[in-house]
């Protein structure tokens, strides 16, 4: 369970991250690979995702476990990926340090190599560095401007939503089953699991930052004394937008498909009227475990309800859903994660 702490102060510094970031989007994206919970939209990508990942990346594993919660240092909010890393080589030895104790063996498994790295060892850092580059290369680089426009559409989208619902439904709908606690934003771990983290944000603000290949609860951290980041899981992932991308421009399905991926938007438009799980893989021409997949997805989001009546399952737009229809036809390091 994550428990944000606002202020009256934190609620007038929210805000977006202009833009992704390399490094904490690779980060992501390592952590996806050593999952076993992969959800159906990711498996290919994943199984792709395995087959490039280069040998030089390999150090990147004794850092990222499959929680993704990395030290802070491996994933600076940047501008671009030459900019994270002059950031995370340019590192204080004292952080690095301190970092790396707070993570191992909490969440990492020690290793002599973890040792030169926190010993500022000038070999192990080349590696380090070789191994981002590498990684990115071979993970991110091809796909990031599908990254940047999915990052664009979700931003959009949640604007519309504050404008429309206010701070306080939007930073609660970015998570199936957000709800706020008074002044405190909590947010369940899937399943229940995992332990509570409690991150007081002492009237810094916080940035909004979405990931593409992120699918667990969100998380949050600050670097030094700036605002707290709050990283979640984009509506679509980043799979949806590669399959929009394939597609020739008269099909992408306009604003609304950017946002969700093609199949998703169509499934929502279809659902202005209930439909069951049959219905929609009948009318959309995919499989039934598909458009089961679609539907929870939406659901998840909040976009349509779902009613079983019988044997049969039922789906429908919420209001929610109805207005991101109507819409779219229109214009000191602190660590909590």
């Amino acid at each position: 369970m994550l428990r944000v702490h606002f202020t009256a102060e934190d609620l007038l510094r929210v805000s977006f991250a202009p833009e992704p970031a390399p490094l904490m989007e690779l980060g992501f994206a390592v952590a996806m690979l050593r999952r076993h919970d992969t959800p159906a939209v990711l498996r290919r990508w994943r199984h792709r995702a395995h087959a490039a990942f280069p040998d030089e990346a390999r150090p990147l594993l004794d850092l990222i476990p499959p929680s993704a919660r990395s030290p802070l240092f491996l994933d600076p909010l940047s501008s671009g990926l030459e900019d994270g890393l002059d950031t995370v080589l340019r590192t204080p030895s004292d952080r690095v340090r301190a970092e790396l104790d707070r993570r191992v063996p909490d969440v990492l498994a020690p290793t002599p190599w973890l040792r030169r790295i926190a010993d500022g060892d000038r070999e192990a850092w080349t590696d380090l560095e070789r191994a981002l580059r590498s990684a990115y290369g071979r993970l991110l680089a091809e796909a990031w401007p599908t990254v940047r426009a999915a990052f664009d559409a979700e931003r959009a989208w949640r604007t519309k939503l504050l404008g429309q619902h206010g701070i306080r439904t939007t930073l609660a709908g970015l998570w199936p089953g957000g709800r706020w606690e008074g002044t405190v934003l909590v947010y369940d771990e899937v399943g229940g699991r995992g332990a509570t983290v409690d991150a007081v944000l002492s009237g810094r603000g916080l940035v909004l930052l979405p990931s593409t290949l992120w699918t667990g609860r969100p998380m949050i951290s600050r670097h030094e004394d700036g605002p707290g980041i709050l990283l979640y899981p984009a509506a679509a992932p980043l799979p949806l937008h590669e399959q929009r991308a394939a597609v020739s421009d008269g099909e992408r399905g306009g604003p609304l498909g950017a946002l969700l991926g093609r199949t998703r938007a169509a499934a929502l438009e279809l659902l202005v009227r209930r439909r069951t799980t049959s219905d929609l893989a009948r009318e959309l021409d995919i499989s039934k475990s598909s458009a089961s997949e679609h539907a929870k997805a939406l659901r998840d989001a909040r976009l349509i309800t779902t009613q079983r009546e019988g044997k049969a399952v039922r789906h429908e737009c919420t209001p929610l859903g109805l207005e991101l229809l109507t819409g779219a036809g229109t214009e000191t390091v602190t660590s909590w994660r």
